[in-house]
């Protein structure tokens, strides 16, 4: 970045003096002329720990004392926006505050909600996760602060001189000595943008950064930057964006040892208590050492994979014996990070996360298991749901749009969860352990990271027992880190595109007219044909839908004078619709009359308003949190999957089915209007991207009673046209997610009669009445069980008497059985393994019409599986198995002495070897 990009004219009207740190080699601006470094640790240590530089502030007082500073200059204040980023498809967490805005406002797409505004939003950032606790300043949640400004062609509203201008401004109002702070020069890149950036620095603290977005990846006219090696190019937006770190700010203004004891006093003196230490709260020495430690370690990156050896250095620094600050600091850590990780999870959950092993479901499961193994090596008193619960008070509990009782019932269930993994992994990892052990080499890092990912086992437990077998591993520091930064972004593979070729050839032509949007009811219209190719037509207007959103495409006829076609599919290719056409051609300039197919559209529009109609019934059954996480139309079902933390019970389903019916007799109408986006979602908020997040300025938001979503489908014109709506059934299609099959209207009724046709059936087969039906069945699976026991003890009998006819031959000093028995595979298998039980090798052949053979070894070096080979292809069959028990079978029942013969040979070779 260029030198002159911070040449500003309100540094040189302040007195600044450009200088550059004669210790990290960075240039930064400074009233003082006598500074030689840039402000920032490590170049010095921290010097607020004791001594702070602004008035003392509470969290609460010190957001308010920035967000009304801004309103009174000028600023909108804007509430913040959920954690979880709904309205974009790259990341699943908020991370910034410019992450609210990215990317339709950044872009010049839309306006944004305010112009300028400000805004204290909490951000997630699990990439630093494995150092929360232990540098004394790093928080998985944190509040950006921030003031932004969207500058365009038309609209110039300030730059940089008055961005920092107001950040003198504040930081003086809230006691600064505006001498001591520097502002530090740092490039800004990230996320295809670039644009200059300042740091501001006080006492040896990072507490703001001042990001002016000026540049683009995107190609355009003007003449590139080169960044890092790559091209980037002026934007038409000039944005600024700043960032102030709530935290940080108030930790200054207190001066304590940690961000933590600033943040969270309350939870830090309630976790002490609870781990039964309390008493180091009035230890001078501790008190001392824990400030110490906090001062230096903010002088070094203590977010790299060997924590032992900043921890040396910090002993040596502060000079107190490794293993004096290794036992004092690391319980008070985890204080720290579970005080840090629990007022994160207040606001993930609150925010309507649910657990599961995927995109943001997944790295709040991270939080809570990470959180809970802290608690354990703590011997904590009370549960997690009690600290969220009294983090989500502190708050405040309407800050949250879930209810703190679903907040509670979550993480009960998450911590029986995370028992029955750690009580299943064990003998995972056993077994790994060995199979490394008896190789001789250590369990690589990305055997870990497997085991964390598909079985949820804990590294450090991975540690635990390996070093119990004798195994070797190594786990980096940063582990929970990694993990995080692999699963924090959305990565979709592109799919390959099979209409790819013909995306050049429809560019230069018309939007088509969607007639289905304005006449959803119609089945019929007319219109030209603009273009026809390989089958495809284009027409200047369309009734036909075009697959998307989970929605099938319409079908039905094109007439013209000459000939009818079959539109078999509609695609829509940008704002170009393809009907794909067979049974005749079509030419350029026809007048051609379209007739959808009636049925199909009216089930289609049915089943998707009955989506919306029962995702609304889910969320006001089941809670706030209810998502959609896909769906599928269809013309007899249709299907929609919701994320929710448990199963679905059939009293909850029950009363789901009955609120999505009174929704369709209340007969609401369903409406439909094109928003601005910026409006829409200030009104509506992020639940409209149900279905994922829809490109453009304006978007189609529809509203079937309470549930509004962003969406492109058809629909019915009020909710009494639905018809009735019958849920089929519920599965647990993964963890965290549940589907929901319903029908809606005719097939909804035909689903009713099938229902009552196989109750019918059943009663006629049963001969009862359709009422005694459930009694019926009972007695009649009652009365099979016993009979199936009386059966399996029957079974034992004539098992115990073949054993005892059987008579066995020594060959090389052990007992042979090889014979032909003739009972069914059951009672062979049963048989075999009762004589294996004595000690006795057992081959037994028995069938007429198949031929089944089972062998039983209990000696170690005579493997079953390659002599029941050899025989099950002798009776023309194969077979296979375990080394102690194996069977199989082959048609050719006339080869069964042959078989034995071959099988007692194979038997006496292998011995005898």
């Amino acid at each position: 970045m260029l030198e002159e990009e911070y040449q500003l004219e309100y540094f040189k009207s302040q007195g600044f003096v450009r200088k550059v740190c004669t210790k990290c080699g960075s240039a930064f601006w400074t009233r003082d002329p006598s500074r030689e470094t840039c402000g920032d640790a490590p170049c010095e240590p921290y010097a607020f720990i004791g001594n702070p530089v602004f008035q003392p502030h509470s969290l609460d007082e010190m957001r308010e004392a920035f967000l009304s500073f801004f309103e009174r200059h000028g600023h909108t204040r804007i509430e913040r926006y959920p954690v979880v980023a709904r309205w974009r498809d790259d990341i699943y967490l908020t991370i910034a505050s410019i992450a609210d805005f990215q990317p339709f406002v950044t872009s010049g797409l839309v306006p944004p909600p305010a112009n300028p505004l400000t805004i204290s939003q909490p951000c997630i950032r699990l990439n630093d996760l494995d150092s929360v606790g232990r540098s004394g300043r790093h928080l998985t949640l944190f509040e950006m602060m921030a003031h932004h400004a969207f500058n365009s062609p038309t609209e110039d509203i300030y730059w940089k001189d008055r961005a920092v201008e107001f950040c003198d401004q504040f930081f003086a109002s809230i006691g600064a000595d505006l001498k001591k702070i520097t502002f530090k020069e740092n490039p800004w890149i990230g996320g295809g943008n670039a644009g200059a950036s300042v740091e501001v620095l006080i006492g040896g603290l990072e507490v703001a950064t001042l990001v002016f977005m000026s540049l683009t990846r995107e190609k355009n006219e003007q003449e590139p930057v080169m960044l890092e090696g790559e091209p980037y190019y002026p934007m038409k937006m000039r944005i600024v964006d700043t960032g102030y770190g709530l935290e940080r700010i108030t930790w200054a203004s207190k001066g304590s040892p940690t961000v933590y004891d600033a943040v969270f006093p309350e939870m830090v003196s309630h976790l002490m208590h609870a781990a039964g230490l309390e008493h180091l709260l009035d230890n001078k020495e501790f008190t001392k050492i824990l400030s110490l430690n906090a001062k230096f370690a903010g002088l070094m990156d203590i977010s790299g994979p060997n924590l032992y050896q900043l921890r040396k250095k910090v002993a040596a620094t502060i000079d107190v014996p490794l293993d004096k600050l290794d036992k004092m600091i690391t319980p008070i850590e985890k204080i720290y990070a579970i005080a840090d990780h629990t007022r994160c999870l207040a606001y993930m959950l609150g925010d309507c996360i649910v657990p599961s092993n995927v995109r943001e479901g997944y790295l709040v499961r991270l939080v809570i298991r990470r959180t809970l193994r802290m608690m354990a090596d703590l011997e904590l008193k009370g549960s997690l749901a009690d600290l969220v619960e009294m983090q989500m008070k502190i708050v405040g509990l309407d800050a949250f749009q879930q209810d703190v009782k679903v907040v509670r019932d979550i993480l009960d269930r998450e911590v029986e969860k995370y028992a029955a993994t750690l009580a299943r992994g064990a003998r995972i990892v056993q077994r790994i352990a060995r199979t490394y052990k008896k190789k001789s080499e250590r369990i690589p890092l990305q055997e870990v990271v497997t085991l964390y990912d598909s079985h949820g086992i804990p590294p450090e437990m991975v540690k635990e027992i390996a070093a119990q077998e004798g195994a070797v591993v190594e786990i980096p520091d940063n582990f929970y880190s990694q993990i995080a930064d692999l699963h924090s972004e959305n990565h979709v593979e592109k799919e390959a595109d099979p209409l790819a070729k013909y995306r050049e050839r429809v560019a230069g032509l018309p939007a088509t007219k969607k007639l289905y949007y304005d006449q959803p009811a119609d089945v019929e219209f007319e219109a030209m044909v603009i273009d026809y190719f390989d089958g495809y037509a284009v027409l200047d207007q369309t009734l036909f839908y075009p697959e998307g959103g989970g929605q099938p495409f319409d079908t039905g006829t094109l007439v013209t004078v000459e000939n009818m076609v079959r539109v078999e599919e509609t695609i829509k290719l940008g704002e170009v619709i393809l009907h794909k056409v067979q049974g005749g051609i079509l030419k350029r300039g026809d007048r051609v009359k379209g007739i959808v197919d009636e049925e199909r559209r009216w089930t289609l529009m049915r089943h998707h308003t009955a989506t919306h109609i029962i995702l609304h019934a889910t969320k006001e059954v089941l809670g706030a949190h209810i998502h959609q996480a896909g769906a599928q139309k269809g013309i007899d079902t249709s299907r929609v999957d919701i994320r929710h933390f448990k199963h679905i019970t059939p009293e909850e389903l029950k009363r789901i089915e009955v609120r999505a019916n009174q929704i369709v007799m209340e007969n609401a109408p369903v409406y439909i209007t094109w928003e601005d986006r910026t409006r829409a979602e200030q009104k509506y908020g992020f639940g409209l991207y149900q279905g994922g997040v829809p490109p453009g300025k304006l978007i189609r938001v529809v509203q079937v009673a309470g549930d509004v979503e962003a969406c492109a489908g058809t629909h019915c014109r009020s909710t009494g046209e639905v018809g009735p709506i019958a849920i089929l059934r519920v599965e647990h299609i993964q963890d965290g997610i549940e589907r929901l099959e319903f029908s809606a209207g005719i097939a909804a009724i035909y689903a009713m009669q099938h229902v009552k046709e196989l109750i019918a059936q059943s009663a006629e087969i049963l001969s009862v009445q359709q009422e005694n039906l459930p009694t019926s069945v009972t007695r009649f699976f009652t009365e099979w069980k016993e009979q199936r026991k009386d059966i399996e003890r029957l079974q034992q009998k004539v098992v115990d008497l073949e054993a005892q006819q059987l008579e066995a031959e020594e060959i090389e000093g052990h007992r042979i059985v090889v014979k032909q028995v003739d009972l069914p595979p059951q009672e062979l298998v049963a048989l075999a393994s009762r004589l294996a039980e004595n000690g006795e090798v057992a081959l037994l052949v028995g069938g007429n019409e198949r031929v089944h053979a089972v062998m039983a070894s209990p000696v170690p070096e005579l493997n079953a599986i390659e002599v029941i080979r050899d025989v099950c292809a002798a009776l023309g069959g194969k077979g296979g198995g375990k080394p102690q028990l194996a069977q199989g079978s082959g048609p050719e029942a006339g080869k069964i002495g042959e078989a034995l013969t071959l099988g007692r040979s194979l038997i006496e070779a292998k011995l005898h070897s």
